[in-house]
């Protein structure tokens, strides 16, 4: 069983990875489809949440945020 962190970390590691990959936000944000996550815009930043669990994983980091 991952920990809080450790899914994170990892789910980090995947948006980091698939942003650098991406030629664009749009890209980015269907590439992220295909691992079943989201980013989403909120009040407090950008979220990246889980879309088969619909709940909210982590922020994204500031270099991340358009």
């Amino acid at each position: 069983m991952l920990t809080q962190n450790n899914e994170q970390s990892k789910v980090m590691d995947i948006v980091m990875r698939e942003r650098r990959l991406a030629v664009s936000d749009r890209e980015w944000k269907h590439r992220l489809r295909g691992y079943g996550y989201a980013i989403r815009d909120t009040d407090e930043g950008r979220i990246v949440a889980s879309l088969l669990k619909g709940q909210d994983i982590c922020g994204l980091p500031a270099h991340l945020v358009h």
